[in-house]
């Protein structure tokens, strides 16, 4: 029959069209900002610095190593390294952003500064709601501003976070192990040293 194809188009685009008032699951209108959705796991909105610890400037991940803003295609990541060191959350001395700010005005969310960072210290953050009056510097974040807990990472990417805390850890084990095992080795052969001097 001609036109079938067109009908029975027609009639799959009317049955979900009722269907979408009498089926709640269905309903997809939200009522924002009163009603909101739970943000997806995967959503990926402006970066953030995932810092351990409960003091946000002690327990910053980031080395100012400078990776992220060598790689930001938009160039809206800017780094200043610190000139001392200072100790990280288990005690290591190392360098840390002096300053470390995100024009987020100019931020394309692109992720490329979270998979480039060796230290899982910039993450994906989920708040969209940045709005504000002041278009330069309401959008330009300092390092204060971007820190968040390891806790809030935990909530918001569970699976991600879980997985970065399990490797992490495993890399601390090992560098534990090595550090124990150059110690033994010093030890030795300070022994040798002092058996041949006697």
């Amino acid at each position: 029959m001609l036109g079938e194809g067109i009908l029975k188009g027609l009639a799959e685009t009317a049955k979900n069209f009722a269907g979408s008032f009498v089926s709640a699951e269905r309903l997809t209108t939200v009522e924002y900002p009163e009603e909101r959705s739970a943000p997806i796991e995967a959503a990926r909105v402006f970066p953030f610095l995932v810092y351990d610890g409960t003091d946000w400037a002690a327990g910053m991940r980031c080395v100012a190593c400078q990776i992220c803003e060598k790689e930001c295609p938009p160039k809206c990541i800017f780094i200043e390294k610190s000139v001392d060191k200072k100790p990280d959350f288990v005690g290591k001395p190392q360098f840390y952003p002096a300053k470390f700010d995100i024009d987020i005005s100019v931020c394309m969310s692109c992720q490329i500064c979270v998979e480039v960072c060796p230290f899982e210290a910039i993450k994906m953050d989920t708040e969209f709601e940045l709005s504000t009056t002041d278009r330069f510097g309401g959008l330009l974040h300092d390092r204060k501003q971007l820190a968040r807990s390891n806790e809030y990472y935990h909530r918001i990417h569970p699976t991600e976070a879980a997985e970065v805390d399990a490797r992490l850890a495993q890399e601390k084990v090992k560098a534990d192990a090595k550090a124990k095992a150059a110690v033994g080795a010093a030890a030795a052969k300070a022994a040798a040293i002092a058996g041949e001097g006697a």
